[in-house]
C-alpha cells in the first residue's frame, strides 16, 4: 500500500508515468478516440469506466508539466462543423491544470483534431477512457522535477 497516490491511478500507468522522461507526451483519450490504433508503436493504457479530467487531475499530482515549452497541454479543437457544439470539458481541463502549474491556464494551447492524430501517433503512451463528453481528448508533455 502507497499513501499520497490517487487510487484511480493503476499499476500499470503509475508504472509509464515513472518511465516517461522529460519531453514525452502522454495522450488521455475519450471513448471516442481511437486510442488501440493510435498507440500501435506505443503503450497502451485502458482505464475504463473512468473520466478523463478526474485522471488528468490525478496524473498532474505526480507528474510535472513540461517548462521548456509554452503549451504543455494540448486539447483537441472541434472540427468546423460542430463550431456551435458547446465543450464545457474544456474549462474543467484548464482549471486542472492551472491548479498544478504556475502557467495556468495559458500552459494549455488547442490543436486541430487532424494534427492531435499525428502527435497522438508519437507519444510515449495513450490512455483509453470511457469519457463521453465531445473533444476530450488532450495530450500533456512531461517535464522535470
Amino acid at each position: 500500500m502507497l499513501r499520497y497516490i490517487p487510487p484511480i491511478l493503476s499499476p500499470e500507468l503509475l508504472k509509464v508515468l515513472a518511465e516517461m522522461g522529460h519531453g514525452d507526451k502522454l495522450v488521455i483519450g475519450d471513448a471516442n478516440f481511437a486510442a488501440a490504433s493510435m498507440a500501435k508503436n506505443s503503450i497502451l493504457v485502458r482505464c475504463d469506466g473512468l473520466k478523463a479530467t478526474d485522471l488528468m487531475d490525478a496524473i498532474l499530482t505526480l507528474m510535472p508539466l513540461d517548462d521548456f515549452v509554452d503549451k504543455p497541454v494540448l486539447i483537441m479543437d472541434k472540427e468546423p462543423r460542430h463550431a456551435e457544439l458547446k465543450c464545457p470539458v474544456w474549462d474543467e481541463f484548464k482549471q486542472i491544470v492551472a491548479k498544478y502549474d504556475p502557467r495556468g491556464e495559458e500552459a494549455c494551447g488547442m490543436i486541430s483534431r487532424k494534427d492531435f492524430y499525428k502527435e497522438a501517433k508519437e507519444a510515449y503512451a495513450v490512455i483509453a477512457t470511457t469519457e463521453t463528453a465531445f473533444y476530450a481528448c488532450t495530450i500533456l508533455q512531461k517535464g522535470c522535477l
